[in-house]
């Protein structure tokens, strides 16, 4: 197994380890993390942007939902186009950024146990995560790469960090995560 968990689609160096590692091993598994917008858009140029501020509680969540569906669209591409030249499915997707959409979705809906604003999955402007987000994350990476679902898994202990969250709606989180 070969997890990456590149920043916007990925350069050729992620295909030049896919091929070096399938010609060791035919049998590996690769995986490719779709990210959450960092500052809450798509904007996939580099130098990134990581002093740029964003209001995650103020983020319209449709037009978010339409900027992770454009970025997942272009790393299924990608990765497509990396399984049809190797002739067969090595490469998966990790869709955490459409799993963080969605959660920040129940958020505004009232519906994440515990979370009142998107800003408590991160710990700054650019987005890097806070426990509920690590764990939802963590969660995505389980159900590919161990093709199941982590329903039923117990309460991780990051959980500790979340001080100001009752056992009751930790329990409840854990369970829509």
């Amino acid at each position: 197994m070969l997890t990456l968990s590149p920043i916007w689609r990925p350069d050729d160096a992620i295909e030049q380890f896919v091929k070096l590692s399938i010609e060791h091993n035919p049998a590996l598994r690769i995986t490719v993390q779709e990210f959450w917008m960092p500052s809450d858009e798509y904007n996939p140029v580099y130098p990134l942007a990581t002093k740029k501020k964003a209001d995650q509680n103020a983020t319209d969540i449709t037009k978010l939902r339409d900027a992770t569906m454009r970025y997942a669209k272009d790393i299924e591409d990608y990765v497509q186009g990396i399984n049809q030249r190797l002739g067969k499915q090595s490469v998966f997707i990790v869709p955490v950024g459409m799993a963080a959409v969605t959660l920040r979705e129940n958020i505004l809906k009232g519906e994440a146990p515990g979370l009142k604003t998107q800003a408590e999955l991160f710990c700054d402007y650019w987005g890097h995560a806070l426990a509920p987000l690590q764990i939802l994350s963590s969660y995505c990476h389980f159900a590919i790469i161990y093709r199941r679902s982590p329903a039923g898994l117990p309460v991780p202990n990051a959980f500790k960090a979340l001080k100001d969250m009752s056992d009751e709606d930790k329990a409840k989180l854990n369970k829509l995560l």
